[in-house]
């Protein structure tokens, strides 16, 4: 297969769709076939600026025979419909996170991409980043010895005009929550990654100065995992000027401190060679990760995403993010929000009819 070219099409053109398209232009042999949305006047545009054809109609999309990824760029809480349509068409997905707003819907997604033999990922680029594979690769090395502590911060600004900008944006049907769900659930998926399964939660939620959305602008989490480790959250898009995400994994023989995508902080008890060039290549941020602008993102980590994607399906490879793995870290922000909620501990996994989507947490 590897002079084939791969079609992709995508389906919703807000911002996030833009950073999919150039992520696929600048892979060789993949080609944007094509683009779907319900504003006709959004999907011309949109065609016109990434040179692919317009679709008014999703189904005459997924009938292309040259289609053969769809990245499904819809608002959190509307993945469900174009996915199973496309998974019906046999066609495999690229999902924005989260996969969905709940486990029910997850579920659904997942049960009918095994029915129909396709591959379903879900967009989590930090995993790809070096650092993060560095990092990963030291945790199952057993370098840390004993996990500890693990912490995300996820500290950045958004004005009222981002959240006034469309009408699904700070809903809990369509956004899915707020600050944690949206914005820090990145960092969510790597802590997860990083240190297993999550035990239980304590959460507390509020709105320190989105006032007029129904989702939280402001959350902080303790965590407990499987393994013994202790972890916290804290996110928030109501500060100013912002700060870029951070993500520190310790354990008692071991650190590591990454920074948007960096890594700030690598020492070991037990210091190698590998470790001294690490930390002599430790490089300057290429962006501003979204601190304060969802648009000001790079898109190496979707390119290397869309690569692992056509090399699991075509060449044998192994899909790094699957459904099932996106799943987690849905289900662990569903547990957050039920404990801001009830200002309970909440223990995962989590019963079936506490996954829906939660109404505004108590503060």
């Amino acid at each position: 297969m590897k002079n084939k070219t791969i079609g992709f099409g995508i389906i919703g053109t807000g911002a996030i769709a833009g950073i999919h398209a150039q992520a696929i232009k600048a892979i060789k042999n993949a080609k944007l076939v094509g683009a779907y949305s319900l504003t006709a006047t959004r999907v011309n545009e949109f065609a016109k600026q990434y040179d692919c054809s317009a679709y008014h109609s999703l189904d005459e999309l997924l009938k292309k025979e040259e289609l053969d990824i769809v990245c499904i760029c819809t608002p959190s809480g509307a993945h469900l419909e174009p996915a199973l349509k496309a998974i019906a068409a046999g066609k495999h997905c690229l999902i924005e996170k989260p996969i969905e707003v709940n486990l029910a819907k997850t579920d659904q997604i997942i049960a009918a991409a095994k029915q129909k033999n396709v591959m379903v990922a879900v967009v989590f680029p930090t995993r790809f980043y070096p650092g993060s594979q560095d990092l990963k690769k030291a945790i199952n090395k057993g370098r840390f010895e004993q996990l500890t502590l693990a912490s995300a911060y996820v500290k950045w600004s958004r004005t009222p005009e981002y959240y006034a900008s469309n009408k699904w944006r700070g809903t809990w049907e369509l956004d899915g929550g707020g600050a944690l769900m949206n914005q820090a659930i990145h960092n969510v998926d790597m802590l997860q990654w990083c240190m297993g399964p999550v035990e239980s939660v304590m959460a507390i939620a509020g709105n320190a100065k989105h006032k007029n959305i129904e989702v939280e602008d402001t959350l902080v989490a303790i965590l407990k995992f499987a393994n013994g480790g202790m972890g916290t959250i804290e996110c928030s898009t109501a500060v100013y000027p912002g700060a870029y995400k951070k993500l520190e994994i310790m354990g008692t023989a071991g650190t590591v401190v990454m920074e948007d995508n960096d890594i700030i902080q690598w020492q070991f008890a037990d210091q190698t060679d590998q470790d001294n060039q690490i930390n002599k290549t430790r490089g300057d941020h290429n962006s501003s990760g979204g601190v304060s602008d969802p648009k000001a993102i790079s898109y190496s980590g979707h390119q290397k995403q869309i690569e692992n994607m056509i090399d699991a399906i075509y060449n044998n490879g192994k899909l790094l993010i699957d459904a099932e793995e996106g799943r987690k870290s849905v289900e662990i922000a569903l547990a957050i929000y039920k404990s801001a909620q009830t200002g309970q501990q909440v223990k995962l996994p989590l019963l079936m009819s506490q996954t829906s989507t939660q109404p505004k947490p108590h503060t």
